[in-house]
């Protein structure tokens, strides 16, 4: 059978967890980049879906592509991280400081990613800024704003709902990293993965990652908004909703309750295996 149990599933989460703790960060940066880009493209590739068919759930149904291909490919992803690379240190195996340097190494990688897409993007959507944005182009400034200056016009119940829903979202994201464990086939883990991230999606929640492609690009093309709106509004608020979200509600949640323990005769299974 292709399935894979979730106490085993337990133990692979710490397993990933070091493994990308033993990562160089060369290898966290690049890994990094690649995703922030696939993400990008996912999100655009969704964005011209909903403006083509004028039904935003087919663009949910799409996004996941770029989730799916980072899976396989084991690329690095700050929001995944947030809810896998802190279980070492749970365990007293790693300290904070090694989880930190990680996730800032692929946090960064992301950006960079994240960016050169969405220029690269406006670069062709513009015609080398000598068309004014349309279509795709004016739909990414909208929602660059809508993100950022929606949220700064209702104060601090804006933060606090735009930090709600980046708690929300990465509960799903880390939750579809963690499902596609319980695979061991390409397309179970693409299945398995795809469905938190069409949740989430689908319903508006907000993704560090995400945001650092569609919010520079919008500015690129036209979106009134600053950096400072970029980072107070949104990035800063929302990273720290997905470390919540990604951590508590799916990562530790999740290990907690199946966690490794070592029997006596020293093979390491899932406390949930003994009580079955």
């Amino acid at each position: 059978m292709d399935y894979v149990k979730p106490a085993a599933v337990a133990q692979a989460m710490i397993d990933t967890a070091e493994a990308k703790l033993a990562l160089t960060p060369r290898d966290l940066l690049l890994r990094g980049i690649l995703s922030g880009a696939l993400l990008g493209i996912s999100t655009s590739l969704a964005f011209t879906a909903a403006i083509t068919t004028g039904q935003g759930i087919v663009g949910a149904i799409i996004f996941p592509f770029g989730i799916a291909t980072i899976v396989l490919l084991g690329l690095e992803l700050v929001t995944g991280s947030f809810g896998l690379v802190p279980l070492p240190w749970v365990e007293g195996r790693a300290s904070l400081r090694e989880v930190g340097a990680n996730i800032a190494w692929v946090f960064a990688g992301n950006l960079v990613g994240s960016v050169v897409y969405g220029f690269l993007l406006a670069l062709v959507l513009t015609n080398m800024w000598t068309t004014p944005p349309a279509g795709l182009a004016q739909r990414i400034a909208q929602i660059a704003e809508a993100k950022t200056t929606g949220y700064a016009a209702m104060g601090g119940t804006g933060l606090a709902v735009v930090f709600v829903k980046a708690v929300l979202c990465n509960w799903m994201v880390c939750l579809s990293a963690v499902l596609a464990m319980t695979s061991t086939s390409s397309i179970g883990k693409i299945v398995a993965c795809w469905l938190p991230i069409f949740v989430f999606f689908a319903q508006g929640f907000e993704h560090a990652v995400v945001n650092m492609f569609v919010i520079p690009a919008g500015m690129m093309m036209g979106a009134g908004v600053t950096l400072a709106d970029w980072w107070l509004w949104n990035q800063i608020p929302v990273t720290l909703g997905n470390i919540v979200g990604g951590f508590v509600f799916s990562g530790l949640a999740i290990y907690l309750t199946y966690r490794p323990k070592q029997t006596v005769g020293g093979e390491t299974v899932a406390a949930a295996v003994v009580a079955e």
